[in-house]
């Protein structure tokens, strides 16, 4: 495994990060989902490839991924040994704490979270989007609070537009508050819209990028067109705002990840990942496991170095569109 600084802070993780939204309760989110039993050999897994950033979001199973990633850390490992993120937003009640980045809300929502990870702290507290409803004065010095309180070592954010990033951050330095050191956004072959002014401003800003969904739910790892897994099948063809996933012009994309694996005789998750890796602001990629070789594939993909040939193949297909999961 390899491990480096996350943004220009002294937190040092490993470039492969368990994505922990595989993880929940049965019935309390999607049907793929692993409870502590079907997830003991992903922890154990984990652990044995060096993979010790472990991401989480109190949304996850409507809060059970946090109860299950907090019962694998004293099972397994070491408080000490993982760097502990998850995340806000999110509802998880009604009322006014239940959800967004009101002070109420972040206050409430990290000592809800500290609760079900049954710890003292959080390493990474990220805010899981942007709430246009709280002003970001509010928002920022309630997360610093939560920092100089003990409770929190480091904060970070998720899919946004990268003006309001930037107002967030700047706001951060005038006040002389905590600012972020991460943004978790979505980047693969298939969604590079983070390209245009996002990763401008991360390496501006010393910022680092910890990519979700690097595979696009699976589309960037098998053949263009296979549903043959019961994940595939639920992917949607839409976000919530409506935005398409996926578009026709991908599979130009799929097909030259298809064609460069099988020259190299790799699986083709390793080649889509091993792309998003190599830029140089991404400092982790989370990865969903569902099955032992998800963790194989995403360690594998570090030893991976691309010619330039093959990136200029990958990425001649990219058509630009709207990004999803947020507006």
């Amino acid at each position: 495994m390899q491990y480096t600084l996350l943004g220009n802070s002294g937190l040092k993780v490993s470039r492969i990060a368990l994505g922990c939204m595989s993880f929940g309760a049965p019935g309390t989110g999607r049907d793929w989902t692993l409870d502590d039993d079907g997830a003991e050999p992903i922890f154990r897994q984990a652990l044995d490839l060096g993979i010790t950033f472990w991401d989480t979001a109190n949304v996850y199973g409507r809060g059970t991924s946090e109860e299950i990633v907090g019962r694998a850390i004293k099972k397994y490992a070491s408080r000490e040994q993982i760097v502990l993120a998850t995340k806000l937003f999110w509802p998880m009640h009604a009322g006014p704490g239940g959800s967004g980045l009101s002070r109420k809300a972040i206050i409430e929502q990290t000592d809800a979270s500290l609760q079900r990870l049954d710890t003292d702290f959080i390493d990474l507290l990220q805010i899981h989007r942007y709430d246009p409803d709280v002003p970001v004065e509010e928002t920022m010095e309630a997360l610093h609070d939560v920092v100089k309180s003990g409770k929190v070592r480091y904060i970070g954010a998720s899919s946004m537009w990268a003006w309001r990033f930037s107002k967030m951050q700047y706001t951060a330095e005038l006040h002389g508050w905590t600012k972020f050191i991460s943004m978790q956004d979505q980047y693969s072959l298939t969604h590079r819209e983070e390209e245009r002014e996002m990763f401008g401003l991360l390496a501006d800003q010393g910022v680092g990028s910890i990519p979700w969904s690097p595979l696009n739910a699976g589309v960037n790892a098998r053949p263009w067109g296979d549903q043959s897994t019961e994940r595939a099948k639920q992917n949607p063809d839409t976000d919530m705002f409506g935005n398409p996933l996926r578009l026709d012009s991908d599979s130009a994309i799929v097909d030259a990840i298809e064609k460069i694996a099988a020259r190299r005789g790799v699986p083709m998750a390793q080649i889509a990942l091993a792309w998003v890796l190599r830029n140089p602001v991404v400092d982790s990629v989370l990865s969903g496991a569902t099955k032992p070789r998800h963790l194989d594939d995403a360690a594998a993909a570090l030893d991976i170095t691309l010619t330039d040939e093959e990136i200029t193949a990958l990425e001649a297909g990219y058509v630009p569109r709207t990004p999803t999961y947020f507006h």
